[in-house]
């Protein structure tokens, strides 16, 4: 059975809603809740995330939120941080990361911390059993994918294409996915341009998808009710659980 990865930002429109809305995907479908950190420059993420981001600090977001959404949800569905590096290094990495474990979030995305800049934390990760997700584009080495995947934990993500996400971009990803699968058995999932439409062709040779725009598209349409929003963000997560099995 393949994986389904969904990622939202937390707190956007409010805290409650993020609970709401995390513990009905994780009946619909998602395998792995990406709590997105909102962050005033996310730079590897497309327009529809970037603005939720905005909106979400606009409405006053505070890290504490994660935290308060992370404790309703992460015993109930696997539960991953996503954010960017400073997010995290301003609430002390040697506090957060037992913090993150204690509250049972299971593992951090932080695509702009680099493999090098991450290893004097591998072992603070590995004491509290939090994963740091490692990340492989098509624009490295097969050397450098190598050394970045031989300790990869959880699963690898895998950028589908030089770019950021939310574009839908194709290519073929066979011979990069290749070269990942040749130096680690860890489960590798396609994000970057992943939707109900792409979905079935992105998981090819994969073991999951990650898919964070076409959620957020729904939660950014203001004509929406939260519990329409819900709905369909629902409905959405088991069609792409159905497409990619």
């Amino acid at each position: 059975m393949k994986k389904l990865v969904a990622y939202i930002t937390s707190a956007y429109p409010e805290k409650s809603f993020s609970i709401d809305l995390a513990l009905a995907l994780g009946e619909n479908g998602v395998d792995t809740l990406e709590l997105g950190v909102p962050f005033s420059d996310p730079v590897a993420d497309g327009p529809l995330i970037e603005k939720a981001n905005h909106k979400a600090l606009e409405l006053g977001f505070k890290f504490k939120h994660l935290l308060e959404i992370s404790e309703m949800v992460a015993p109930k569905v696997d539960t991953l941080w996503m954010g960017y590096f400073n997010s995290f290094y301003q609430q002390d990495m040697d506090r957060l990361i037992p913090l993150a474990s204690k509250l049972g979030v299971n593992g951090l995305i932080i695509p702009d911390l680099p493999h090098e800049e991450a290893l004097p934390y591998n072992k603070l990760f590995k004491s509290n059993n939090v994963s740091n997700i490692s990340f492989v584009a098509p624009t490295d080495s097969e050397e450098r994918i190598k050394e970045v995947v031989s300790d990869a934990q959880k699963f690898i993500y895998m950028v589908a294409y030089t770019g950021i996400t939310g574009s839908g971009q194709a290519e073929d990803l066979q011979p990069f996915l290749s070269s990942i699968k040749k130096h680690s058995d860890t489960p590798v999932y396609v994000g970057f341009g992943v939707n109900a439409a792409t979905a079935k062709e992105k998981v090819k040779g994969a073991d999951g998808v990650i898919v964070g725009s076409a959620f957020i598209d729904i939660i950014l349409k203001e004509s929406l009710s939260y519990s329409e929003k819900i709905l369909k963000c629902s409905e959405l997560a088991q069609i792409i659980k159905n497409e990619i099995n």
